[in-house]
């Protein structure tokens, strides 16, 4: 079984890429949602992603595709600012959607695809 006995790995290899399961702003610390406020949600992704990719000897230079999801695309502005800040001179390609809901009520979840070359 995967993560939590849940059906699914927190990353999965193919070749060169490394697909990162959907990551949500959960505080590690109390395992909930660290904040209300799309930003803080968006900058807590960014630093779990962090751990993901110093496992993995990577950096987010290696970070090819982001697919974002927001539970309001007003947000986006918002988002975006918190998202770009995470990023050196190059940024990944990216898709973002508006979704009706996402799990324990996060405002934003992001999907990573890596590249180990």
């Amino acid at each position: 079984m995967g993560v939590n006995n849940l059906p699914y790995e927190r990353y999965r290899a193919a070749g060169n890429l490394i697909f990162v399961s959907g990551q949500l702003p959960i505080d590690p610390e109390t395992g909930e949602i660290c904040s209300e406020n799309i930003s803080e949600q968006t900058n807590q992704i960014m630093h779990n992603i962090s751990e993901v990719l110093d496992e993995l000897n990577l950096t987010m230079d290696d970070v090819v595709k982001t697919t974002c999801f927001l539970t309001d695309i007003k947000d986006f502005e918002l988002f975006n600012q918190a998202y770009s800040k995470h990023f050196g001179k190059r940024f990944p390609a990216r898709s973002a959607y508006q979704v009706a809901a996402l799990l324990k009520g996060a405002l934003v979840e992001i999907e990573w695809v890596l590249s180990t070359k």
